[in-house]
């Protein structure tokens, strides 16, 4: 089957959490950029999209063929000799003070509040609140350790889930839980794909690491989109160099610029 459009999770799938693409991936992605169209969509906010990958392409890339989903897909930004913003589903104000609540309810009842964080616990990104255990700019190795089984997480979900049974909670990054509208999550950004690009689900693949029942990748799989598990930014490396050797192929046979999977 044939492929015409990528889309990546981005921390725990193209970088490491809260830091840069490094430059392999960035010369993986510039490459697969120029064969076919390619969208990120991240539990992270605009900001971080900016500083995280935007900021490490070089100007030459093939920006026309890359769209840009921050915060599970509640917004959406696509290039036009400029980034312009598609949409934006906010939170209202009533939601984000019932989730606000809900997570310091949580922090208290779960037990798992951590002797040390560094920065905000609670963001407020709008269109997604995020409750990251450690804070915003926790150091790398303090978030891996922090839990590495998902365990934790998956006990302050079931708290979150309890407290605002009417939005969307999913677990996020290595410390952080998402809560949007309801509906309003991962695949929402899909199907916004689907009309904006006029391309069919079964033409998307979609790579990431928290396909896992709860996880906030795990709506795109559900949604029927062909998606690959992958444990970090190494593993998705080799998943794009297989694709790139799937378009050089069929290419060099005269084949269309869609990926073969």
């Amino acid at each position: 089957m044939t492929k015409s459009l990528i889309i990546f999770d981005l921390d725990g799938t193209l970088a490491e959490s809260k830091s840069a693409v490094d430059p392999e991936m960035v010369s993986l992605l510039v490459s697969l950029l120029r064969v076919t169209l390619v969208a990120i969509i991240s539990g992270g906010d605009w900001p971080q999209f900016l500083a995280q990958v935007l900021s490490k392409m070089p100007a030459g890339a093939d920006f026309d063929h890359l769209m840009l989903l921050p915060t599970c897909g509640t917004k959406f930004y696509r290039f036009k000799g400029s980034w312009n913003k598609l949409y934006s589903e906010d939170l209202t104000a009533e939601e984000k003070r019932s989730t606000m609540t809900a997570l310091d309810t949580a922090i208290e009842r779960s037990g798992l509040k951590p002797a040390k964080t560094w920065g905000e616990v609670i963001e407020d990104r709008d269109t997604q609140i995020t409750y990251s255990a450690l804070g915003q700019h926790a150091p790398l190795e303090a978030k891996k350790a922090w839990d590495p089984d998902f365990s934790k997480r998956k006990r302050f979900k079931a708290i979150v889930d309890s407290l605002i049974p009417d939005l969307s909670v999913k677990i996020g990054g290595a410390t952080s839980i998402d809560v949007t509208k309801p509906g309003i999550d991962k695949a929402y950004g899909i199907r916004k794909l689907e009309s904006i690009l006029e391309v069919a689900i079964s033409d998307m693949v979609f790579v990431g690491d928290a396909l896992f029942p709860g996880g906030n990748d795990a709506p795109v799989r559900d949604e029927g989109v062909t998606s690959i598990q992958v444990r970090d930014p190494e593993e998705s490396k080799r998943v794009i160099e297989t694709f790139l050797a799937c378009v050089t192929g069929s290419l060099t046979s005269g084949g269309s610029s869609q990926m073969r999977m």
